[in-house]
């Protein structure tokens, strides 16, 4: 008489499964993409006029196919665009050749020079990415560094812990963050 084999119960082996797939699903992490957060400018009236804005109130920074930074008519670096936005932005002595500065009477700063400097960022299409993410992050940290020490200045604390929103409004309204993108384009810049 043969002798039988024991089958073995596929009923286990396929609850397993699915537990070791549920397993690594939920131990698992994703990368989520995320971007850089930035409000946008409401869009312009079809016939609102173009402002002029003085030569002086401009801070142009121009990123090449080569990542090269070029700010304000002479090649720029990386680890110092912080600090040349801040001085910028700031004009702390009144420079005739950085931005000129408007007096407005703002909620819980009173009279107060607010800077009418705009930070016009224009890149290469052969721009990396890496580059583009950097500037922008050092550009929008030179903005905030900015907001910090007025909020720690006039309100004791840094501008990130404001709960207040006319505070946080004030602080905004004093120093604008004011980004002007331009579509990227060939720009050259081989040197």
């Amino acid at each position: 008489m043969a002798r039988k084999v024991p089958e073995i119960n596929a009923g286990s082996m396929a609850d397993i499964s699915f537990l070791l797939l549920i397993f690594f699903l939920v131990t698992t992490t994703m990368d989520v993409d995320s971007g850089i957060v930035r409000r946008l400018p409401p869009m312009p009236e079809k016939d609102a006029p173009i402002p002029e804005v003085k030569e002086r109130n401009i801070f142009n920074v121009l990123v090449n196919k080569n990542d090269r930074l070029f700010i304000n008519k002479g090649w720029g670096d990386i680890r110092t665009l912080r600090a040349d936005t801040k001085e910028f932005l700031s004009n702390p002595r009144n420079r005739e050749d950085l931005p000129e500065k408007k007096v407005e009477n703002i909620q819980f700063l009173g009279d107060f020079p607010v800077s009418r400097g705009v930070i016009s960022l224009k890149n290469d299409r052969g721009t990396s990415y890496n580059m583009y993410i950097q500037v922008q992050n050092e550009l929008t940290a030179a903005v905030n560094e900015l907001r910090d020490e007025l909020s720690r200045q006039k309100f004791g604390k840094p501008f990130s812990e404001l709960t207040d929103q006319d505070m946080v409004s004030a602080i905004q309204k004093a120093i604008p963050m004011s980004i002007s993108e331009a579509e990227p384009e060939d720009i050259g810049g081989t040197k």
